[in-house]
């Protein structure tokens, strides 16, 4: 779930509430297509930024290899939280819970109700993430990042040189 400088950087970027700056707006919404733009328009202002953030370095880096689909993957990796529907202090109190009872705890939580629930939801994201781009008629490779994204690197499909990138500069 994330080092704790990273938690710590993420939690107070969280603290402003606007979206990212316009021109990173208009560039999200040129790289993605229709449907995918539609779910990255669904995530919270912070998140939007983050997101953005990530796919302007993973262009940087990658140059020519910054495909569609791995901009996209880039963008649209931790799009599965917009079905949690948690603000900044839900996120903490999940961060924490997943910390303390373990994810196979918390996968039982996605049954239950209520705030358990969306706890349940937001710590496996990647999985209700990858549902929602397959919906989407997303790339496979883009499919594949959101579920593969916080999952050890030899279990990653994406090819190597690519996630690796798209890894270490989420840093999540």
């Amino acid at each position: 779930m994330g080092g704790a400088v990273h938690l710590t950087k993420r939690f107070f970027g969280a603290l402003w509430p606007g979206g990212p700056r316009e021109t990173d707006r208009a560039w999200v919404e040129e790289v993605l297509s229709d449907t995918e733009y539609a779910l990255w328009k669904r995530q919270c202002g912070p998140d939007r930024r983050h997101t953005a953030s990530v796919g302007r370095e993973v262009e940087r880096r990658l140059g020519n290899e910054a495909t569609p689909p791995v901009l996209a993957a880039a963008l649209l990796h931790d799009i599965g939280k917009i079905e949690a529907d948690l603000g900044t202090w839900g996120r903490v109190i999940a961060t924490l819970s997943a910390k303390v009872a373990g994810r196979d705890t918390a996968r039982l939580w996605v049954r239950s109700s209520g705030f358990t629930r969306r706890v349940g939801l937001y710590l496996h994201h990647p999985e209700f993430g990858a549902d929602l781009l397959e919906m989407a008629q997303s790339d496979p490779l883009t499919v594949a990042w959101a579920a593969e994204h916080h999952k050890p690197s030899e279990e990653w499909t994406v090819p190597m040189e690519i996630a690796q990138v798209l890894y270490e500069v989420d840093d999540d």
